[in-house]
């Protein structure tokens, strides 16, 4: 199971991480130390499940949760707090654990999660991807699209000189094996990496991409890094 501690308090994010190596088969995929962090982690990183602090800079744990909706989680609220519970549970938490958070009381939590965990199962790859316009159906290949960008309740796919409307949500799209080469970078847009051409920093902390079409996207310095690694900038 992949865990993100989401967290602003680095003595509370250092127990909780003690905490989960001593407990079998958990993966910690990141750390956040504020809720906007948090949500773009999630987005990023996609992990099973958020250790998810209720009181951060910027956006707290139950806005985290709620601004997400579909695209969250299983999360277990971790606070210094107790008269948040019902709302937390309300949005659909597994826990809510009070801190200073015992290892005993972590693990029950923990597999609380894992009983109502789900995998994903396997899919068999899609060969082509189905692209509306006008009344025509196109059958695309997924090397010819650079991005998919959603706008509200649609979904367009960008080609380098043509634009369609996908038949499927983002996070439907994004597990597809076949679009293994893309990558969400913002809760409204999944890239193609093979089409990125420039990365550049625009601060300490944020990035750009080039696409091979002009289009401009700006990312995390982590996600950066990572989509670097694995196109081999």
């Amino acid at each position: 199971m992949r865990v993100l501690i989401a967290d602003d308090e680095p003595v509370a994010r250092q127990i909780l991480r003690e905490h989960l190596e001593s407990i079998p088969n958990i993966e910690l995929v990141g750390e956040a130390t504020t809720g906007t962090e948090a949500a773009q982690q999630i987005l990023e990183l996609h992990p099973d499940l958020v250790l998810l602090d209720q009181h951060m800079p910027e956006q707290d744990g139950l806005s985290v949760a709620r601004s997400l909706s579909r695209s969250m989680p299983m999360v277990i609220f971790v606070t210094a707090y107790e008269q948040h519970a019902l709302d937390a549970f309300d949005v659909g938490a597994i826990d809510y654990l009070l801190k200073p958070v015992r290892r005993e009381r972590l693990e029950k939590a923990i597999e609380k999660a894992r009983k109502q965990w789900k995998p994903a199962a396997p899919k068999p790859a899609l060969k082509k991807i189905a692209g509306k316009k006008g009344n025509d159906i196109y059958l695309l290949d997924p090397a010819e699209i650079v991005a998919f960008q959603a706008e509200g309740e649609l979904v367009h796919i960008l080609t380098a000189n043509q634009k369609y409307l996908a038949d499927a949500p983002l996070k439907v799209l994004e597990k597809e094996p076949a679009l293994a080469a893309f990558r969400r970078v913002h809760r409204s847009t999944l890239i193609n990496t093979e089409h990125i051409r420039k990365i550049s920093p625009l601060s300490s902390r944020r990035w750009m991409l080039k696409m091979s079409t002009g289009l401009e996207v700006t990312v995390s310095k982590r996600l950066a890094s990572t989509i670097r690694e694995q196109a081999h900038f």
